[in-house]
């Protein structure tokens, strides 16, 4: 059943069992985001939840959402015409191919990625499920390359991550050209053990790392609209 999340300034984002979104992707896209009129890339984009996000923010340049996943691409490209966002292009592609040659090397401005966590562990029976969490198609270093390859010199990459695996991130970074330069951590409330952190790197750009205040999700930091669910006829 596909459901309607509406966004801070009325944008549709639409859902579905294997194919919705977290507190996650919502610091992410809200962390760091391309200027008005910047060309921008959403890798792993799901739903499409960071691009829209950033179009209910006022983003209008060209972007490109890059998704494996066929149903979650086709709801992303179903939400882009519901809202007239016809600068947001879905892209149903792997992320591992993406940008290996050709013009769009270079092309980008600004690029987000809300990767595959784990590499180990449980692992949910639902084959979508099991690729949107686990490393298997999207390894950190896949993402990495592919916003290193995407991005000009000078361009911004957001990412979010587990903080175990902050020294591998930032390190990944670094090899690929991607000086980190912004980052912070998301805790549920003052005090509380982070779960998650968010880095904005540049590439080809000196060191110098910045800490950014904690994002706090109890203060309101993934909040959004009206938090309304509703059926795909629209009603609740």
């Amino acid at each position: 059943m596909t459901r309607t999340e509406i966004l801070d300034h009325g944008t549709r984002v639409l859902t579905a069992p294997g194919a919705a979104f977290g507190t996650d992707a919502l610091l992410l896209a809200r962390f760091a985001r391309p200027r008005r009129d910047e060309r921008a890339l959403d890798l792993c984009s799901g739903c499409g939840i960071v691009a829209l996000c950033w179009h209910d923010a006022g983003h209008r340049g060209p972007c490109t959402a890059v998704e494996l996943d066929p149903a979650a691409s086709a709801l992303c490209a179903a939400a882009v015409r519901q809202n007239g966002a016809g600068h947001i292009e879905p892209l149903c592609a792997d992320v591992r191919g993406f940008c290996r040659a050709g013009p769009q090397q270079g092309r980008y401005d600004f690029a987000a990625c809300n990767p595959p966590y784990f590499t180990a562990g449980p692992r949910s029976p639902d084959p979508v499920r099991a690729a949107a969490r686990h490393a298997d198609t999207c390894t950190l270093a896949d993402a990495v390359g592919a916003a290193a390859r995407a991005l000009r010199e000078g361009g911004r990459f957001v990412l979010c991550h587990r903080p175990d695996q902050l020294a591998e991130v930032l390190c990944a970074l670094r090899a690929a050209r991607l000086e980190p330069k912004r980052l912070a951590f998301a805790r549920q409330r003052p005090g509380s053990v982070p779960w998650l952190f968010v880095v904005e790197a540049q590439k080809g750009r000196r060191p110098g790392l910045k800490l950014e205040p904690d994002l706090l999700v109890e203060a309101g930091a993934a909040r959004y609209g009206t938090q309304k669910g509703e059926n795909e006829d629209g009603t609740v």
